[in-house]
């Protein structure tokens, strides 16, 4: 099915004067929240290239069979779900390796959604003002060689094995001194940050793996420290509210540093602003120092009309879907103005130009990402239920569906009913699966949730998700040749990746 083609809302924005509106709606918040304002000082302006795709395992035998090795090794250390909150291993693997992270400014993003979207596209935007850039994500999609990204573009296979080759004397060297062996994760935030070092990067943009305070990449000090918006989601270890949450992801906020806020729930606010200023931080915020101006949706993406730091940039093509993008392009390009000082050193704003094409080069591999035609098949990672909600929005805008089939295979330790709730009011049918993760939720355990939810006729269980899709793909196309059937694959990022590989990408 086609997307819709541009039209213009007027209920998007007032024709006399849009940002106007935007502030008046964000200053009726909380009171309390102006006392805190009051205390911190605000960014307020006086007067890349294209980037590839996932990529897939490596043609040459040896050079997989290598990077196979370098996956098996990592796998026997602890995964990213089991924790031990500290950043005692990471700072030692960083002392013995010579401080690496110190070797180059870096922009840190945390949140609960967004966070990899808004690093893509702060990454293109750097990039266009031709910046090498660096960033680490997670997780990945399809290879693990994702995650390290230089230029724009992930490490190559060969670069991956040999940045892990460097360091493992290392990492073993602290696995022998620390109470526990380095994780997953711990030993990748160290090969990304030594690669950065190594090629040079003139900028680093990391993205937390779960919380702030005690991430493993939280020995950076990030100048710019990004935080996209809060929910619910790893209750268990961050807290059951959005303030609890900002508590431990305000903690990369470091002292004397700009923070760019994207809108954010009353009591999480509160936290983080209260954190600005015991550390003299400066902060812009969504809403009232930048944001969505208009956004009209347009084949292939939106256009947008952002407020900047440094005035407004209009035109400005986002191949993403979504409101919930349009918001991460707002606080992306805020963050990059801060970066080069805007509002604070000068008041100029960023190349109109260098903007709009380094916006129209983003991509966002496994969200809102059309892989298939006759019948349409979407792939979308949301994964809790704050990201269900957003994607169902975004479906609803962007797609004409006359009926939608959704395939969901989550992860054990989710809010999953929630998740399931968001989607309800959009999906015809739910065809529940699982991947291949040991963290997946049985495709049994699932549907008994599911059928909760959506009722037993609308529920059919595929435990293999290459049925799942066909089943769900003949379900769409039920209606005919030219109807306007569709399916949407979410639930998880793993399970976003392996449909990737099923359909072809990668």
């Amino acid at each position: 099915m086609s997307e819709l083609p541009p039209h213009d809302d007027s209920s998007e924005s007032d024709p006399h004067d849009p940002f106007d509106e935007i502030v008046a709606h964000e200053t009726e918040r909380d009171p309390d929240l102006a006392v805190i304002e009051a205390g911190s000082r605000t960014l307020r302006t006086r007067g890349g290239p294209p980037q590839s795709d996932v990529p897939a395992r490596p043609a040459d035998p040896e050079t997989d069979r290598a990077l196979r090795a370098v996956e098996a090794d990592l796998a026997t250390r602890w995964g990213e779900t089991k924790l031990e909150p500290s950043v005692d291993r990471i700072a030692a693997l960083m002392d013995v390796l010579g401080e690496p992270q110190r070797a180059y400014p870096s922009i840190h993003i945390t949140g609960t959604n967004g966070k990899t979207s808004t690093a893509r596209m702060i990454e293109a935007l750097l990039g266009a003002f031709e910046l090498r850039t660096g960033r680490y994500t997670s997780p990945h999609v399809q290879s693990v060689t994702e995650r390290i990204s230089l230029d724009g573009a992930p490490v190559s296979a060969e670069r991956f094995i040999e940045t892990y080759g460097d360091i493992k004397p290392y990492v073993e060297m602290v696995d022998a001194q620390q109470e526990y062996r380095l994780s997953f994760f711990e030993v990748l935030t160290g090969m990304a940050y030594a690669a950065f070092a190594d090629a040079p990067v003139d900028v680093a943009v990391v993205e937390v793996g779960m919380g702030g305070s005690w991430d493993a990449t939280n020995v950076i000090d990030g100048d710019v420290a990004v935080i996209t918006p809060i929910d619910l989601d790893h209750t268990d270890r961050l807290g059951s509210t959005p303030g609890e949450i900002a508590q431990e992801k305000g903690g990369i906020v470091k002292q004397d540093a700009t923070v760019i806020l994207a809108q954010q729930p009353v009591d999480a606010a509160q936290v983080l602003l209260k954190k600005a200023v015991e550390v003299n931080a400066t902060v812009a915020r969504e809403g009232l120092e930048f944001g969505v101006v208009a956004r009209h949706v347009a084949v292939g993406g939106q256009l947008l009309t952002l407020r900047g730091l440094g005035g407004e940039y209009e035109e400005v093509f986002l191949p993403l879907h979504g409101a919930y993008q349009a918001h991460n392009a707002a606080v992306a390009l805020a963050a990059v103005e801060a970066f080069f000082g805007v509002g604070a050193a000068h008041s100029q704003g960023l190349d109109i130009d260098t903007v709009r094409k380094a916006f129209a080069s983003v991509t966002s591999p496994g969200r809102l990402e059309i892989v298939r035609r006759s019948p349409t098949v979407v792939l979308d990672a949301a994964h809790n239920p704050a990201g269900a909600r957003a994607t169902a929005a975004a479906v609803s805008e962007v797609f004409d569906f006359s009926r939608l089939i959704g395939v969901v295979g989550a992860s054990g330790d989710k809010n999953v009913r929630g998740l399931l709730e968001a989607f309800e009011p959009i999906f015809a049918e739910v065809v529940v699966t699982q991947n291949s993760s040991h963290r997946a939720m049985d495709a049994d355990e699932l549907a008994g949730i599911a059928v909760e939810v959506f009722g037993e006729d609308r529920v059919q269980v595929e435990p293999r998700l290459d049925d799942a899709l066909e089943v769900a793909i003949t379900l769409a196309e039920e209606e005919g040749e030219f109807a306007g059937g569709g399916v949407l694959v979410t639930g998880s990022v793993i399970t976003v990746g392996e449909a990737r590989l099923l359909l072809g990408r990668g």
